[in-house]
């Protein structure tokens, strides 16, 4: 199952995606996804069969990214990479992909990023994700709620 950069070409199929797996990850507009791809420093897709069946949108540290949970990061660490979101197509889950990804996006960052951090809902609770990233020993290094209060995240970090 390969895993490559992003290009225009995918952005629709990331997008059904994407909103397919709405709310453990935030829904995006066409214009979101294209800035994403012209400003992520990651934004790999791992096919199967020849189709997305998931994808990883990162960030290193110094980005304009506006996410408040990219700027919680930010404001407390000075070298850093960031997960903003992964996707997987509910057909292909429990396969690794999730975990391919992650092992991607850490082989291709520079040596001198000491962290891989990202976030979890906590409510609407996630508790899949909660789990995956505890076992690849991601700890909280904090909480916050998001979107007016209607979300609450766990904000979590790995040592690399």
């Amino acid at each position: 199952m390969p895993i490559r950069d992003a290009v225009f070409d995918d952005l629709e199929a990331i997008l059904i995606l994407n909103e397919l797996v709405v709310p453990a990850v935030n829904s995006l507009s066409t214009e979101q996804l294209r800035w994403f791809l012209d400003h992520a420093h990651h934004f790999r897709v791992l096919e199967h069969g020849g189709a997305i069946a998931a994808f990883m949108i990162g960030f290193l540290d110094g980005s304009t990214y506006e996410s408040s949970n990219y700027r919680w990061f930010s404001s407390r660490y000075d070298r850093f990479a960031y997960v903003d979101r992964v996707a997987v197509q509910p057909a292909a889950r429990r396969a690794g992909h999730a975990g391919r990804l992650y092992s991607d996006f850490i082989a291709q960052l520079p040596g001198n990023v000491p962290v891989l951090t990202c976030e979890v809902n906590i409510r609407p609770p996630n508790p899949g994700s909660i789990r995956f990233h505890e076992r690849r020993g991601f700890e909280e290094v904090g909480r916050q709620e998001t979107e007016g209060g209607t979300k609450e995240v766990s904000l979590l970090a790995l040592s690399l």
